[in-house]
């Protein structure tokens, strides 16, 4: 039975449990003195929760832990390494497939495989269109096929056990109730509890992704060293090979350089457009200008990503690419161009476009929030409706506008799709943003793509770049967060 069929069967056991509690509970005599402490109702939710709550808790606990055991069971049994075998993670997945080939043939062609080798049952897979790897050896078959054994015999268990829960949750909650059963408390324990785990999530989440992170960056730092990280100027990422002294270098700061750049020219770009807009729909537009502009701006947020690399890649780039030729022609009489299609420039444009919405968003919204009594005491001394926009909306509005402008910078710090499209790969440092440079999440997605084994030392880099541009944003966020606290506390 599949685990979606086992939670359907779950759920309607529990269903049937809400329903008897229910009857169950409305059947007791109650008089006036002795009246049900908890609503039928509660009564039945009561049955419900003791139905569902022990019984999936099982089965995902079940779900997570067979395949660490059946993955173990395989790996012990694995032969040992030897010169041309293949690398036991390798071997693994291979036999995975394997065994999901093999799940998908009739049960005679199944039961004829014992003894049988990786040629007789490779045109077996093909001709239901499922290649193997040319690397798959005759010792898999044998552990694929106990795979399958080991897995289908888990998911019996798994099912027998799911449900045996489920019906003893159900007698035993049913025998329980009575007219003093504080079935409302215990159901709203059990919600509490549910909306615990779900605020739970995002920092268990946090948590793990930065211990993730931790752990690989540790081991790069053990290779190299934390000041020639930190503190470099040159960005070579390679380690040195066997019976050789070549080391790469593993400088951080032509990176930081680039990104920090390009979130400049971004800001630069997107602020001043974005808060102008921001103050024109808060104080001057009128309600159908404002009903309208403001979801046209904020339509640019839901554009992906990568839609705006295409962009600075096929347009943006080379348009500004041959701007610059036409105009150095018309100065030096040479079409050179002196902007190239991949530079900061293009990529803080494009991620300034893609900025905006944010910006006049966080700031309208900010704005609107300013008390109303001070934009008519402005007004009723005589100003003018520019001089309170700027004498009086902005500086109160100032603190939460700051706050807003670090939350946008650090999403243009995270940005990867539109500076891997429009940046380069150049790691340079050069205060020219005519020319290409390169970023932290560039360096990130060229060393965790390809061919290269996570686990390689070529890959470790990428963890120390990581856990570096989740400090940054952190830092961002917090300042951000204090910065909205303080005003909070001056003008609510």
């Amino acid at each position: 039975m599949s685990t979606l069929s086992i939670v359907i069967l779950v759920l309607l056991i529990g269903a049937i449990g809400f329903a008897l509690g229910r009857a169950r509970a409305a059947r007791l005599p109650s008089g006036p003195k002795e009246k049900l402490h908890s609503r039928p109702i509660y009564h039945g939710s009561y049955v419900l929760s003791f139905v569902t709550v022990p019984a999936l808790a099982l089965l995902a606990v079940w779900v997570i832990a067979a395949p660490v055991f059946v993955g173990s069971d395989i790996a012990g049994r694995m032969p040992a390494q030897g010169e041309g075998q293949l690398p036991p993670h390798l071997a693994i997945n291979m036999v995975n497939s394997l065994a999901n080939g093999i799940r998908v043939l009739p049960a005679d062609e199944r039961d004829g495989l014992e003894g049988a080798s990786i040629a007789s049952v490779r045109p077996l897979l093909e001709r239901r269109g499922i290649p193997l790897a040319a690397e798959t050896q005759d010792y898999m078959l044998p552990l694929a096929q106990r795979q399958i054994a080991l897995e289908d015999t888990s998911r019996l268990g798994m099912t027998v056990a799911t449900i045996l829960v489920a019906l003893a949750g159900l007698v035993f909650a049913l025998s329980r109730i009575q007219r003093r059963l504080r079935a409302r408390n215990a159901v709203e324990g059990v919600v509490r509890g549910f909306l615990i785990i779900c605020s739970s999530i995002a920092i268990l989440t946090t948590v793990g992704i930065v211990l993730s992170m931790l752990f690989e960056s540790f081991d790069f730092f053990s290779r190299i060293s934390p000041a020639d990280f930190f503190f470099g100027t040159v960005w070579e990422p390679r380690f040195a090979a066997a019976g050789s002294s070549v080391q790469g270098q593993f400088g951080l700061i032509p990176l930081l350089y680039g990104t920090l750049y390009i979130a400049f020219v971004a800001m630069l770009f997107a602020v001043p457009v974005g808060l102008f807009a921001a103050i024109y729909m808060a104080e001057y537009a009128s309600n159908p200008v404002r009903s309208t502009v403001k979801p046209l701006l904020e339509v640019l947020a839901g554009i992906p990503t990568i839609v705006y690399g295409f962009f600075a890649l096929i347009t943006v780039g080379p348009f500004l690419r041959d701007l610059s030729a036409e105009l150095n022609g018309l100065v030096t009489g040479s079409y050179t161009s002196f902007i190239q299609a991949q530079s900061v420039l293009t990529a803080g444009l494009v991620m300034g476009i893609m900025l905006i919405p944010f910006v006049s968003s966080l700031s309208d919204d900010i704005i609107t929030a300013v008390p109303r009594s001070l934009r008519d005491g402005s007004l009723g001394l005589g100003a003018t409706r520019s001089e309170t926009v700027k004498r009086v909306i902005l500086p109160a509005a100032l603190p939460g506008i700051v706050s807003a402008l670090l939350l946008t910078a650090s999403r243009a710090i995270g940005e990867t799709m539109i500076v891997v499209l429009a940046a380069g790969i150049a790691a340079n440092i050069t205060i020219n943003p005519f020319e290409a440079m390169t970023t932290v999440t560039i360096k990130i997605v060229s060393q965790l793509t390809g061919d290269l084994d996570f686990t390689s030392p070529q890959s470790l880099v990428a963890f120390a770049l990581g856990i570096t541009l989740f400090a940054m944003t952190l830092v961002l966020n917090i300042v951000a967060l204090y910065i909205v606290r303080k005003y909070r506390e001056q003008y609510d």
